[in-house]
């Protein structure tokens, strides 16, 4: 099977429960993500508990890459990252999630062959492991509680991939069967609510009447409304109108 290079693998290390590797298969795949490679499980390969656990993903357990050793795993990349939720005694840059797939995605752009590595659920990674590695990834967990599940740590970690790379839009909205207001409704609505307020006496003393007009439209200004808010605010207008006739 061809791997794709414009992402980095994933290396779960001696890996113990099929339903974990079911569960961080299924992690990779939410966040695009299908380089597994697999060294030396502790119950086999292929594994049946791992192929019901990643649901839609088995994909990636079917195209997965089975090795003895760890540095076979590794053997074609030049830039290892290491998950560990402990000290190791090692000199080693420690990064976090987000500034290792930082660099994980510069070193890609720049042609380089990235690979991240997980521990087994018991103890994570061994020292030797870790010495092979350029760079370690710590987790800011609580200290008291430092264990993460493997799932849970290839989850963050693909997470932080794919807002490097840039396909999480953070700002996005999304508009539930509407669309933003125009200029135009929004000067139509700023001039209904206007009439209003001037109907009910609001604009007093007059010679502050259009400074507070002026910070009205400032504050329309700055709020984002679709049509059917705009709509809804009209129709609340209107109907204070009705309420005040009838009284």
């Amino acid at each position: 099977m061809q791997e794709n290079p414009q992402i980095p693998a994933f290396v779960l290390v001696r890996p113990q429960m099929g339903e974990n590797i079911g569960g961080a298969a299924r992690a990779m795949w939410n966040f695009g993500l299908d380089r597994m490679r697999v060294v030396a499980p502790r119950d086999g390969w292929p594994n049946s508990k791992a192929v019901a656990m990643a649901s839609g993903a088995g994909r990636i357990l079917d195209e997965a890459q089975l090795f003895d050793t760890t540095a076979d795993a590794i053997g074609d990349c030049d830039f290892v990252l290491a998950t560990t939720a402990r000290a190791r005694g090692l000199t080693k840059p420690v990064l976090s999630p987000e500034q290792a797939m930082q660099e994980a995605k510069a070193r890609i752009a720049a042609g380089g062959r990235v690979s991240v590595l997980f521990g087994p659920e018991r103890a994570g990674l061994k020292n030797d492991d870790i010495a092979r590695a350029n760079a370690i990834i710590s987790v800011p967990v609580n200290p008291e509680f430092a264990s993460l599940n493997l799932a849970q740590c290839v989850l963050l970690t693909a997470y932080e991939w794919r807002r490097q790379a840039g396909d999480i839009d953070h700002d996005r909205v999304e508009l539930a069967g509407t669309e933003w207001a125009s200029g135009v409704e929004m000067e139509k609505l700023a001039d209904h609510f206007e009439q209003r307020l001037d109907d009910a006496g609001f604009f007093y003393p007059e010679q502050k009447a259009e400074g507070m007009k002026l910070n009205l439209r400032n504050l329309w200004s700055r709020m984002p409304l679709t049509r059917a808010d705009v709509q809804m605010f009209h129709g609340m207008l209107r109907q204070m109108v009705r309420w005040k006739e009838r009284g």
